[in-house]
């Protein structure tokens, strides 16, 4: 298990006081007199637009920040005012969820209890000094790139998730996409990956994934999925109490009987091929490591490839505060929480996919949970119900869809495993053979493998696997790029100090 120094702390860190307004501005020096918020929230995806409403209902003033130039996250993703979505409704799941709450939004922020800052990439925060607590939150906003700061009492951080790559041969040509990448260009802009899309990976967002394309239009020829759905049936008592699940389940394998889609499980996309762009994809039969089988593969022809294994919890905020971390059972890391949603770092709460991957439906309950707590009101008995019962869930999806450890033998010595620095497995396993690496820092330091545009978000699974190690929670002092008249304009003392000393 991967640990911060600090465990979470077993008192809270108080309640906030009276409703105060927000505050926003465009340096940082203009904050220091100004009165903070009771409640920043880092993200509008579903845990943090039900922790913003749920906050504002119960008298708190909510500054309510996310990089999108909408509500709703990635899940919640719509289309574009300007293409003439008819029914955007159609394309999700659970849309009422997100409908009620974004009205909820609208009127809050009429009434002045949420300050919704759209296009505003929270790249660091930062605690000031003396008296109460309070938190100094520095933004990329808008196009131009302007430099926005907020103050706040308190924080809550539900900056979702990412998709997980594990690479193949062939994976950087064109028409290899994201699994979520496909369903947000359908959900965003209206638009398939292609024609004939196979489906690929592992994790139930396949099902989703291959059930909307094919419902748009897409001819899908598989979904090629690494587990086996048998591995559910060790955590059945938890699949019993969340019947929902089952259904959700039922409903996406009856769409793909009715398109005629098949699904392969406990097989991988282990080679793409193509000139120009795909054209093809090998698939392999896998044993129960993952490990390629002689003489089970099959050729598809497609256009177009949707792979994804499962997410991984985005924590650059929270590990660069010390939030303490811990090994989910789908090996990645997750932030380690209270029953309240608390960090580990006094005044910073969480909820989402931060905490674990599990779902919209988690995620607006973690929400609502953490708004109640920094509130200091009692948490509600369903709530705790409902978070209880869909955890179970989601610990037993992620240890049903956990990447096996042979994997790596479908990686050819020239496939590239660091897309951005163009760094294949060859070199990485030289770094761990014959240069003794034995983590994904090493291998970085040693190959580049990680430092290039992603700074690892994409290969950052991989090369530790290739390491022999479990993910390490990454720690940077910059969430996203940021420019240097950003950093040049940071007070010479104060709240910023402690970035100060964080940055090169």
């Amino acid at each position: 298990m991967t640990t911060s120094p600090s465990e979470p702390s077993d008192s809270p860190s108080g309640p906030v006081s009276g409703p105060v307004p927000g505050t926003v501005s465009g340096t940082a020096s203009d904050t220091r007199s100004a009165t903070p918020a009771d409640l920043a929230v880092v993200g509008a995806g579903p845990a943090g637009l039900a922790a913003a409403v749920t906050a504002a209902g119960l008298g708190l003033r909510v500054t309510l920040l996310d990089a999108g130039e909408r509500p709703g996250g990635q899940y919640y993703r719509h289309p574009a005012p300007g293409l003439g979505a008819a029914r955007p409704e159609a394309l999700h799941h659970g849309w009422s969820a997100f409908a009620s709450r974004e009205a909820a939004l609208r009127a809050h922020e009429s009434a002045g209890r949420i300050t919704y800052l759209p296009l505003h990439h929270v790249w660091t925060l930062t605690p000031e000094r003396g008296g109460s607590p309070a938190w100094t939150l520095h933004a990329v906003a808008g196009p131009d790139e302007a430099s926005a700061t907020v103050r706040a009492r308190t924080v809550l951080l539900a900056t979702g998730a990412y998709e997980r790559q594990l690479p193949f041969p062939g994976w950087t040509l064109p028409g290899v996409v994201g699994a979520g990448g496909a369903q947000a260009m359908l959900k965003g802009g209206l638009v398939l990956p292609g024609g004939r899309v196979v489906v690929a990976g592992s994790g139930p967002l396949l099902l989703a994934v291959a059930g909307s394309l094919a419902a748009a239009g897409a001819r899908v020829p598989a979904v090629v999925e690494a587990a086996a759905y048998i591995g559910y049936a060790a955590h059945a008592p938890a699949l019993l109490r969340n019947p929902g699940k089952l259904a959700e389940g039922a409903t996406y394998g009856g769409a793909l009987l009715r398109h005629g889609v098949r699904l392969l499980t406990r097989h991988a996309v282990t080679e793409a091929h193509g000139a120009d762009r795909v054209e093809a994809v090998t698939v392999t039969r896998l044993d129960r490591d993952w490990r390629p089988l002689p003489g089970t593969t099959r050729r598809i022809p497609c256009d177009a490839v949707a792979v994804g294994h499962g997410l991984v919890p985005q924590l650059e905020l929270a590990t660069g505060l010390g939030c303490a971390t811990r090994l989910s059972p789908d090996a990645t890391v997750a932030l380690k929480l209270d029953e309240q949603q608390r960090t580990s770092v006094p005044g910073v709460w969480s909820a989402g996919e931060t905490g674990g991957i599990g779902g919209a439906q988690l995620a607006l309950a973690e929400g609502e949970i953490a708004a109640h707590s920094i509130a200091g009101r009692p948490v509600p008995a369903r709530l705790a119900r409902t978070r209880t019962r869909l955890r179970a869930f989601a610990a037993a999806m992620a240890g049903a869809h956990r990447p096996g450890s042979g994997w790596t033998d479908w990686l050819r010595e020239d496939t590239d495993v660091c897309r951005c620095e163009e760094v294949p497995a060859g070199r990485i396993r030289e770094a761990v053979e014959d240069l003794g690496a034995r983590d994904a820092r090493t291998v970085k330091l040693l190959t580049r493998a990680g430092m290039g545009w992603c700074q690892g978000r994409m290969c950052g699974p991989a090369v530790a696997a290739l390491a022999g190690a479990d993910p390490a929670p990454d720690r940077r002092p910059l969430s996203c790029p940021v420019p240097l008249r950003h950093l040049a304009a940071l007070p010479p003392e104060g709240p910023s100090d402690g970035l100060r000393a964080e940055l090169p």
